[in-house]
């Protein structure tokens, strides 16, 4: 989502390089493009001017520590006033009021309501263990309540029915009621959107959000509008008492200015982030760790957490267990590492979270991050027999050409498998010693305590 900008800012840091302190002089160059990498992420223009004349003032005159240099200061400085800019924490779901707690889900039509909605129950049932009921006032688009009834299903939440001929606010208030009378927990109220804001549409959520009281106001948002979804937001918030903004599709194209802007403008916390279409795609929003990011520190937490998620400690013990027994890597484990790395989205996913990836260019990350080379790598896998992927060592020139024949690769794309696939035994050789597997997760855990201050 920040490409672009943590490229501009590099080429800032860059003007700075070779000098011995920062002054007016040396700073304006890197400051303007501080400013214009603001500007094309879409930042709000008050927000820019806000932010570089703040990091003009801190940096004028200050001393450059020993360890640092003026490119490093500025990046420090930068750092610290994107952290202030995004709201220094990440601002968590209040699910401590009495229950049912009412969560209300507002947004423009298309922004991703009714998935947010679902991706929210998952995560509620799953890390607050508590029974989530989900509701659509939605009765003007005709396969919106339909939509939820399924979503609800697949994540295990339960569903009050609703129908086109009744009115919103009915719908939300005898949910409340029946979730009282089932002693649910959570209520969710997913609210009709508009194709863009209007006064119909703004009494209508009005009216809902005071006949029902939600203890959470969730204004959804789609990053890929840019500056307008700051706008929408302040409108929103102009109507509603938000208490927080979720910015889905970031994952995509978006320049970023959202996520940098929403904050200062309406001064509602951006709590979470979609990050895909599955119901699983749903993080925090961690200031801190999204500056990293753009900064071309990585997100190294958010990393460890995903593999702590994704990981099946189960399934490490035994292939370790295996491994210590002589049995050794074969190629059905090297599949059921690369579905890890599936679950965690992608390549991609986990290249944005490594510190350093600033520097690779858009060609070689991209050919890293190649997900279709995933799903050439595991139809090469699946065109190979039980007794192959169990003894790789069986695989000579007439089963390359019948696999490659039937995955519709070429021989040396085999080859090229094999050869990774040789590379990741001999690693794995290296976790063979009792507690290796273990030892590894524990280190990768123990990193959060490298990071002070953050998560």
């Amino acid at each position: 989502m920040f490409d672009s900008l943590s490229a501009r800012l590099e080429t800032a840091v860059r003007r700075l390089r070779g000098q011995a302190y920062l002054n007016d002089d040396n700073i304006a160059d890197a400051l303007r493009e501080v400013r214009m990498a603001l500007l094309e992420a879409d930042v709000a223009l008050p927000v820019v001017r806000s932010f570089v004349e703040q990091v003009r003032e801190e940096a004028i005159g200050r001393d450059v520590a020993k360890s640092l240099n003026p490119g490093q200061l500025l990046v420090k400085l930068v750092h610290e006033r994107l952290v202030r800019l995004m709201g220094s924490e990440n601002a968590a779901l209040n699910l401590g009021g009495p229950a049912p707690v009412v969560i209300l889900m507002a947004g423009l039509q298309g922004s991703g309501k009714t998935t947010t909605s679902a991706k929210l129950t998952r995560r509620i049932l799953e890390q607050s263990k508590k029974s989530v009921m989900l509701v659509s006032a939605d009765v003007y688009r005709p396969a919106a309540i339909e939509q939820l009834r399924i979503l609800a299903g697949q994540v295990g939440a339960q569903f009050f029915p609703s129908d086109a001929s009744q009115k919103p606010v009915d719908i939300a208030t005898n949910a409340l009621a029946e979730a009282r009378r089932r002693a649910i927990d959570v209520v969710i109220v997913d609210t009709a959107g508009r194709l863009h804001i209007d006064a119909d549409m703004m009494a209508e959520i009005t009216a809902i959000h005071a006949a029902i009281r939600p203890l959470e106001t969730l204004f959804v948002v789609d990053a890929m509008t840019g500056q307008d979804a700051a706008n929408t937001a302040k409108a929103f918030h102009d109507a509603l008492p938000l208490t927080g903004v979720i910015l889905t599709k970031a994952d995509g194209d978006a320049r970023g200015g959202a996520a940098l802007s929403i904050r200062e403008i309406t001064g509602a916390p951006i709590k979470f982030l979609g990050i895909g279409e599955k119901v699983d795609a749903l993080e925090p929003f961690h200031p801190e760790r999204i500056a990293s990011s753009i900064l071309g520190m990585g997100d190294v937490l958010t990393l460890v957490e995903q593999v702590q998620r994704n990981v099946d400690q189960q399934q490490a013990a035994q292939l370790e267990d295996k491994l210590r027994r002589g049995k050794g890597f074969d190629f059905n484990d090297f599949r059921d590492q690369l579905k890890m790395v599936q679950s965690m989205g992608g390549v991609g996913s986990l290249l944005d979270k490594l510190p350093g990836m600033g520097g690779v260019s858009a060609q070689a990350r991209e050919q890293m991050a190649d997900g279709k080379q995933l799903v050439r790598t595991e139809a090469i896998i699946c065109s190979m027999t039980a007794r192959e992927r169990r003894f790789p060592n069986l695989i000579n020139g007439s089963r390359k050409r019948r696999i490659a024949a039937g995955s519709g690769v070429q021989i040396q794309d085999v080859n090229r498998l094999l050869k990774q696939f040789e590379q990741s035994q001999k690693v794995m050789k290296k976790l063979t010693r009792p507690g290796g597997m273990k030892k590894m997760m524990r280190g990768m855990g123990s990193m959060r305590g490298q990071f002070p201050g953050r998560g």
